[in-house]
């Protein structure tokens, strides 16, 4: 599906909750020496999502999500969004102090997107970022509860209203 808008996805807080005794249905695994929580039905909500949108891992696995995680969840190899490392380009956008933490990989989606649509679903994202995004068609921000990860209630909002290519009128 070329023209779907991307859909970036982090692992640890939206597919693996930080509570310790998560919701029924979560399996504990022992990847690369730490113990992760997944669940069947985050893949079957990936897979459903697939079908309105380009998936693409955004997180600090790296490739290592293809690797351990996207075989447990039934995903074939996803893009890998690189945002380990980042070095800063030029055209990034800037990062405030107080979002070091939280907003290094904005730069690297905003990169990798390059001017399609996209939405993002992370548990660590600037508040500000999301805010400045509510207004653009083409962008859709998902915080999520690192304690609870992804819920049926996000994958909904995703396939409500995807994020869509800006068109300006003609006049």
């Amino acid at each position: 599906m070329p023209d779907a808008p991307l859909l970036y996805i982090d692992v640890d807080g939206v597919l693996n909750p930080a509570d310790p005794y998560p919701a029924d249905g979560f399996r504990r695994h022992e990847l690369l020496g730490y113990e992760v929580l997944l669940s069947p039905v985050h893949g079957e909500w990936l897979r459903e999502l697939s079908g309105a949108y380009r998936l693409c891992w955004a997180t600090t696995w790296q490739e290592s999500a293809n690797e351990h995680l996207a075989p447990l969840l039934g995903l074939p190899e996803l893009p890998v969004v690189g945002v380990n490392r980042y070095v800063r380009q030029p055209g990034d956008p800037r990062t405030r102090l107080a979002e070091l933490f939280s907003g290094f990989k904005w730069a690297p989606i905003l990169r990798h997107a390059a001017g399609r649509p996209f939405a993002w679903i992370d548990d660590v994202i600037p508040p500000r970022l999301v805010r400045n995004s509510t207004l653009r068609p083409d962008r859709l921000l998902i915080p999520v509860d690192p304690h609870q990860g992804l819920e049926r209630h996000h994958v909904d909002r995703l396939l409500r209203r995807p994020p869509r290519t800006f068109r300006r009128p003609r006049h």
